[in-house]
């Protein structure tokens, strides 16, 4: 059974056959007549960012025990059958819960690759970029769940994650490379200046 789309925010970035259904959501197969007030209730979920948005929300405050189907429908006003017509499980849930937010993360590193200034200055933003927030950095909680979820997965959910983390892996080496060739940070090391650079260079390292 297929992963169905919520409306995109953007009604020109989702493709015709991502927002195509074969089957109407559990809501709408209920008997008893239709009103106009149960039309709109219909017809109204909410972009799929806004669904997305809300998750992570609710790892930053609650963790991921407090993330439920149930929970988070009562947030984006929906129920919890609705959700799960969409995202079929809560591992998709998170999938695209990480997968959106690293397209915002990739975003704003594409944005600091690109500013003028050397690879050691653009390094050392990337790595403030990707560092944890604290002990409870909603982007690093979801990640290393998702990590751990996927070697259960199926091979469709693991070529989504090696996809995430290998867009911004090609972008640290490249940069890397840059800096090596231009000599700019032949004698950086790995710990710097910063709490946990140490493991972020491990972590790429181990990719």
């Amino acid at each position: 059974m297929p992963v169905r789309s919520l409306p995109a925010v953007e009604a020109s970035t989702a493709s015709p056959s991502s927002s195509r259904r074969s089957d109407p959501p559990p809501e709408s197969r209920e008997s008893g007549p239709m009103t106009p007030a149960t039309r709109r209730t219909h017809h109204a979920a909410p972009p799929r960012e806004d669904v997305l948005a809300a998750a992570m929300a609710t790892v930053a405050e609650r963790g991921l025990d407090g993330l439920t189907m149930a929970g988070l429908g009562r947030e984006v006003g929906m129920s919890s059958g609705h959700l799960l017509y969409y995202f079929r499980t809560k591992d998709e849930l998170l999938l695209q819960t990480l997968e959106w937010s690293e397209n915002r993360l990739g975003a704003e590193r594409r944005a600091l690759l690109a500013e003028p200034g050397t690879a050691r200055e653009r390094l050392d933003a990337y790595i403030d970029l990707y560092l944890p927030a604290g002990h409870r950095d909603p982007h690093w909680t979801l990640w290393l769940e998702v990590w751990g979820r996927s070697q259960n997965a199926d091979d469709e959910a693991r070529a989504r994650q090696a996809a995430i983390e290998g867009a911004w892996h090609r972008d640290l080496v490249a940069l890397l490379a840059e800096g090596v060739s231009r000599g700019s940070s032949g004698r950086w090391t790995p710990t710097g200046s910063r709490p946990g650079c140490g493991r972020c260079w491990t972590g790429s390292a181990c990719m």
